[in-house]
């Protein structure tokens, strides 16, 4: 079984279940801006336009988990888990209202996981991957 780039926590997991109760199907992006620092973002399905520019990085509790590609390269080498904590959400993120924000927990891969990742794909390309 291949080495997977992003995981979740179970607390993420069940903040993810009552953001998708009230706005249904979620996506997540990375953030790299100033504003927001490097927050996972909380939108509903499609509300984040992706496109080439963004790394398609795999699935967190059902929802596709995105990246800007000169971002990625900054973190390929990682393993990202989203988890969640008390605190103010970024500024556009759905959790915001909840008084919880998410965040990235990191971890360089192993020699031997980085052999065997799961592979990533432009933003372009994501809605051709099966699923």
């Amino acid at each position: 079984m291949p080495t997977l780039r992003v995981l979740v926590t179970p607390a993420a997991e069940a903040t993810i279940d009552l953001l998708r109760d009230e706005h249904g199907p979620l996506m997540f992006h990375q953030s790299g801006g100033c504003c927001d620092g490097s927050s996972p973002m909380c939108f509903a399905a499609g509300e984040f336009r992706v496109g080439t520019n963004d790394v398609w990085l795999g699935r967190i509790h059902d929802c596709d988990f995105f990246m800007s590609a000169s971002q990625f390269e900054y973190w390929k080498h990682t393993q990202l888990t989203v988890d969640v904590v008390k605190g103010r959400g970024a500024s556009f993120s759905l959790e915001i209202p909840l008084g919880v924000r998410f965040l990235i927990r990191s971890r360089m891969f192993t020699e031997e996981e980085s052999g065997d990742l799961t592979p990533v794909f432009d933003g372009e390309e994501y809605p051709n991957v099966t699923r």
